[in-house]
């Protein structure tokens, strides 16, 4: 992959234009893209990816050269794993369980291992919610039978999930009828009844979900017992986690539930020092991250390296050796 530079007037020198200067020496510039492969406008990879490339095009310093990051829409996990894999974009959010797979050329990457994956850093962690309308009837996972159910793109994540869920609870994809809308689609279809049920992964709270419990009354199904301990014997990325009561309108208790870490990745092409950029940029900002979702409260650096499985970017890795950070 080639990485794009190109000179261009950094903002000091466009700030002394506006003023009236017709020319600043010495400050022109190298510009070097970054992209983030992000999820759809409905979870929580958009925003907080968003904000994550305003803060590296803000705040990350490399010699003689100004790195422009952009956030861009995508789906997910799966999908980003490959683009990695392809070398079609520098770095992306991927769910732990899943890039491990797609390093190891297990499930849904069983057609070849990618293995010039690596780990930037881990991020926070992705909350499983099974979102229904209070009135559907749907109260525990075995009621899902007969129903119609979201999971999102065939071979994403969320599908995979489902799956091993169904498994787990001694069902089959058949007992179901899937769906394959995103976050929001799905949420729009549970508006209208044409959707009994949605998974949804994403950081909490997500916008989508507290999109259709402003209008209508919700219940997150919970997620325990012995069926999911049978699926974290085969899926250990999976932890058991607890939404919050009052996560969401008319969410009163705690549901409980399972979570997965969200992880920032790239590919062994991207130059050391532009990771190093990026990696010292995020963590030395989380405050930051906190200010725009929940969830960028739950990145920190004594957190960077958790669930973490597969190898770390050699520039990463000189940053976390800098500040003593270790598995």
């Amino acid at each position: 992959m080639t990485f794009s530079r190109r000179k261009f007037l950094g903002t000091t020198a466009a700030a002394a234009t506006l003023a009236g200067l017709t020319s600043v020496p010495g400050l022109a510039q190298s510009r070097l893209f970054f992209g983030i492969a992000t999820g759809g406008t409905g979870g929580t990879y958009y925003p907080l990816g968003g904000m994550l490339a305003q803060l590296i095009s803000n705040t990350a310093e490399m010699p003689d050269t100004k790195i422009s990051a952009t956030a861009e829409t995508g789906n997910a996990s799966v999908a980003n794993a490959q683009l990695l894999g392809r070398g079609e974009i520098e770095s992306a959010f991927v769910a732990a369980d899943i890039l491990d797979a797609a390093y190891r050329g297990v499930a849904q990457f069983d057609s070849g291992a990618l293995e010039n994956l690596r780990a930037i850093g881990a991020l926070y962690p992705e909350t499983v919610q099974l979102v229904v309308r209070a009135d559907s009837g749907i109260e525990t996972f075995e009621d899902l039978k007969g129903k119609t159910v979201s999971s999102g793109s065939p071979g994403s994540g969320q599908w995979q999930l489902l799956g091993d869920l169904l498994e787990a609870h001694g069902m089959t994809r058949e007992d179901v009828s899937e769906d394959y809308s995103s976050f929001a689609q799905s949420v729009d279809k549970i508006k209208d009844g044409n959707l009994d049920a949605s998974l949804i992964t994403a950081g909490l709270p997500t916008s989508s979900v507290t999109d259709l419990a402003t209008g209508h009354d919700i219940r997150i199904v919970p997620l325990h017992g012995p069926a999911i301990a049978r699926l974290q014997e085969t899926q250990p990325y999976y932890a058991n986690a607890v939404i919050p009561a009052g996560s969401y309108k008319g969410v009163d208790a705690d549901v409980d539930t399972l979570a997965v870490r969200a992880i920032w990745a790239t590919h062994a092409e991207v130059p050391e020092d532009l990771i190093y950029a990026v990696t010292k940029a995020l963590y030395e900002n989380t405050e930051t991250l906190g200010k725009v979702h929940p969830m960028g409260k739950q990145i920190s650096l004594d957190k960077a390296l958790e669930s973490v499985s597969i190898p770390v970017h050699p520039g990463a890795e000189t940053y976390y050796a800098e500040k003593g950070v270790s598995k």
